[in-house]
């Protein structure tokens, strides 16, 4: 291998090339060598706007490449697995974007895969890499918060377009999956544990039949976290994390602007009026960039890939087990998924 990982891109989504792949290009640990889409056309036109001087009118042709040596996969989420595990079967390593998978049985396949052929793959969720987020769990560990307690938060937007595919059930669609993945994420990044059980309640669009509105409660060993997630709500995103003596709150946890400064909030007093906050404030960073070195460092055996399939399935077993609960109004045990 070349002393930087040669990427290709499996796919031209709209959330792809404004956000990820450019960040992709940038990154300075690999190089973006190729573009693929089912029409080539769109491949071309994609790759010209990245600046990448290969495009592919099929999937099947950039894992074919044997110039290429990572994948990234962000295509719609029931294509996350299958294609993810079709790459790593030619060989390729893998940074698929969330929600990784829909079932735990599908993350346990792609594990299968990974061990089989001995490739790194790994799960996007940038925030694990963003400065915000590793200062919040610095603060947690350090104690200067008490015993972690609680964390609660809220992520929403508005989307009721039938022909997106956030709305569509078929493919994996609806709040908890598209978004809810990301408090759970962070919950289990805290307390640095899995949930006992978890609790459900789910609203559906009457039409899509995709959650629209999505309410969790997860217990772990230490504390709580409670959510909402919507995609019929008024745009909106904060986690607290609460510990006995003081309390962080992230302003915005999870699509932290790439051009400007970030922040976060420290509380040890408690006062009311929030005079005795301490804000931490972070140089502007895209979280995109950095989670493409970190891939890229870990596919040339500089570090551990940032989330690892393990990780991931932790997540898919919490989700499955919020949507079970939903049905049958009982607590669920992630475990059992």
């Amino acid at each position: 291998m070349s002393h930087k990982v040669r990427w290709g891109i499996l796919g031209v989504s709209k959330f792809a090339m404004s956000k990820s792949a450019p960040a992709l290009c940038r990154g300075s640990a690999g190089e973006v060598r190729a573009v693929a889409s089912r029409d080539a056309a769109r491949a071309r036109a994609a790759a010209d706007q990245l600046g990448v001087p290969i495009a592919y009118g099929s999937y099947e042709e950039l894992l074919a490449d044997p110039e290429i040596d990572a994948i990234y996969n962000p295509l719609p989420n029931h294509m996350h697995v299958p294609w993810s595990i079709r790459a790593a079967e030619a060989g390729k390593h893998v940074l698929c974007e969330k929600p990784l998978g829909l079932s735990a049985s599908e993350v346990r396949q792609l594990i299968a895969v990974r061990d089989r052929k001995g490739v790194r793959i790994g799960e996007a969720f940038m925030v694990r890499v963003h400065p915000q987020w590793i200062r919040a769990k610095e603060i947690v560990n350090s104690g200067e918060l008490g015993e972690l307690r609680a964390v609660t938060g809220h992520f929403s937007y508005f989307n009721r377009d039938p022909r997106n595919i956030r709305n569509r059930l078929d493919v994996g669609g609806g709040a908890l999956l598209d978004i809810g993945c990301y408090p759970i994420f962070v919950a289990r990044f805290l307390f640095g544990a899995e949930p006992r059980r978890v609790a459900g309640l789910l609203e559906r669009d009457p039409e899509m039949r995709t959650d629209r509105l999505t309410s969790a409660l997860l217990e772990f060993p230490g504390g709580q976290c409670a959510f909402t997630c919507s995609t019929q709500l008024v745009p909106h995103q904060r986690i607290q994390v609460l510990g006995a003596k003081g309390r962080v709150e992230l302003e915005i946890p999870f699509n932290a602007p790439p051009d400007r400064p970030t922040r976060l909030s420290v509380d040890l007093g408690g006062a009311l009026d929030g005079s005795q906050i301490r804000v931490e404030t972070f140089a502007v960073a895209d979280q995109y960039v950095l989670q493409a070195d970190a891939f890229s460092g870990a596919v040339l055996g500089e570090m551990e890939v940032p989330v690892t399939l393990e990780n991931s399935l932790g997540n898919m077993q919490s989700i499955e087990a919020l949507f079970r609960s939903a049905e049958s109004g009982r607590w669920e045990n992630p475990a059992d998924f």
